[in-house]
């Protein structure tokens, strides 16, 4: 264990001083501000969802923290030292532990102008640009816990921006991976598309996990921020593949300016506990937010997702559905509130949460909500947690499948749709995932054989998807 100045049940005003070291003074003050709201908030802070929270999965006097003095960079695994050859001739940032290993840009990325950064360089060589969206306003820190804690407590992060009018054909990869030493990590990323710019940004999560020791738990904190200015388009894919008995918090907030577009693709596979909360808050006229999450749990796994939709402005379009797939003992809870504001009039919006249960001992709640305070609008939820069809496995079976494999294409079936609204390389990185899981094996991406086999399946599928849509319209 490298040497830590705190745990997490030890945070206190000290620790905040020390991570802001020589920050600018009005970071230090929101750092100050998002910590006073932090220890006056409950882990859960709404009473609707305290029963059915398994926040106390979250050991705090077993979470660690590196000193901030530190700066011996972690050693690579032989792992992601791997996955970092495969990814050298792309554009990405691959963090370990609270440092930056290695920043990789093509040169016609960087031609253009695209930022990929620490958030400490971006300090330094960006500052206005990033005080610009570190604004106090938008955040409520008394929504949630850790959302404070992640706004007063992060100890690094990253900086993406996509200049105007910028339209990147090829992802930009943003891995991060918890040090194999046993400390935890808080981080605070940020990505910026400018004006009429479109990109994508591929996050990837790791962690060890598996520490020898019983009083240690890993963790990996992370508030993640998306400006989507006027015209621009931002995906975000996020692929969690941390340790089976490590912690994952996400508070995830998008600003979405008029007739921009943020879309989020989610894929939680790893973690003992995985707590996402989303945030698509379309600001301007015209401004748009999917939100698709796939969730696949084994042995005693949780995951708490929430999804809100918060419509500011008139005529904005947003659309939530998330799919649960849960083996053994593990559980689900889908939160989502679809939010219209006073100015929402022509609003759109949809809120979906459906869990498929593979054994009798998998457990899944969903709570959904409308808060409308305008007419003229559409707004509507669904939810559904159901239990496998023996009838289904039966049939299956009787067509030579055995019943592991018959459970297989059900939940095959169960996420088709789903898996429509992805491209086929993002379909291919999840299918990928599950397929691993499924068989036991590690959780993390590969550019190996398998990968390309499930690749090109997935792209011959989507040509042939493609096609269909082509003739019908041609000949209609």
């Amino acid at each position: 264990m490298a040497t830590t100045t705190s745990t997490l049940s030890s945070i206190n005003s000290e620790h905040i001083d020390s991570i802001a070291g020589q920050e600018p003074s009005w970071l230090a003050s929101l750092r100050k501000q998002a910590f006073s709201q932090y220890q006056s908030l409950p882990a859960e802070v709404s009473p609707l969802y305290s029963k059915y929270s398994d926040v106390n999965k979250i050991k705090p006097e077993s979470i660690h923290f590196m000193a901030q003095t530190t700066t011996r960079p972690a050693a690579l695994s032989k792992d992601l030292a791997d996955r970092l050859k495969e990814l050298e001739q792309e554009t990405g940032i691959l963090q370990v532990g609270k440092e930056i290993n290695k920043i990789f840009i093509r040169d016609n990325v960087a031609k253009q102008g695209v930022i990929v950064s620490s958030i400490e360089d971006a300090l330094t060589s960006h500052g206005d640009l990033i005080r610009s969206h570190m604004d106090a306003n938008q955040l409520n820190y008394l929504e949630d816990k850790f959302l404070a804690l992640e706004g007063s407590a992060f100890q690094s992060g990253i900086f993406i921006y996509i200049p105007r009018n910028v339209i990147l054909e090829e992802p930009i990869r943003m891995i991060t991976s918890l040090a194999d030493d046993g400390t935890s990590l808080i981080s605070r990323n940020i990505v910026v598309a400018d004006t009429g710019a479109k990109a994508t940004v591929v996050q990837e999560i790791y962690a060890p996990g598996s520490s020898d020791r019983q009083d240690v738990q890993q963790g990996y904190f992370e508030l993640v921020e998306t400006h989507v200015n006027p015209n621009a388009h931002l995906e975000l894919v996020t692929l969690q593949a941390m340790g089976h008995d490590t912690v994952n918090v996400s508070n995830r907030k998008a600003f979405v300016e008029r007739d921009g577009k943020m879309s989020w693709c989610i894929g939680m596979f790893g973690s003992l506990l995985s707590r996402y909360k989303t945030d698509s808050i379309m600001k301007g006229p015209g401004a748009s937010s999917e939100d698709v999450e796939i969730v696949f749990g084994i042995g005693n796994q949780s995951f708490d997702v929430a999804s809100n939709l918060v419509h500011r402005g008139p005529h904005t379009r947003g659309r939530v559905l998330v799919k649960s797939v849960l083996k053994d003992t593990s559980k689900s809870l889908f939160k989502g509130m679809i939010k219209i504001g006073k100015e929402g009039k022509g609003t759109e919006s949809y809120l979906a949460g459906h869990a498929i249960l593979l054994d009798r001992g998998a457990k899944s709640d969903a709570i959904p909500g409308l808060e409308i305070e305008t007419n003229e609008v559409k707004a509507t939820h669904s939810a559904s947690v159901a239990q496998m069809d023996e009838n289904q496995i039966y049939y299956l079976m009787t067509r030579g499948l055995s019943r592991e494999g018959a459970k297989r294409e059900i939940v095959s079936g169960f996420l088709e749709p789903l898996s429509r609204k992805m491209g086929p390389t993002i379909r291919a990185w999840i299918n990928y995932l599950i397929e691993n899981k499924w068989q036991g094996k590690q959780l993390m991406l590969r550019t190996d054989e398998a990968m390309e086999q499930i690749l090109e399946v997935e792209k011959s599928r989507y040509r042939e998807t493609q096609d269909l849509f082509e003739k019908h319209y041609k000949y209609r």
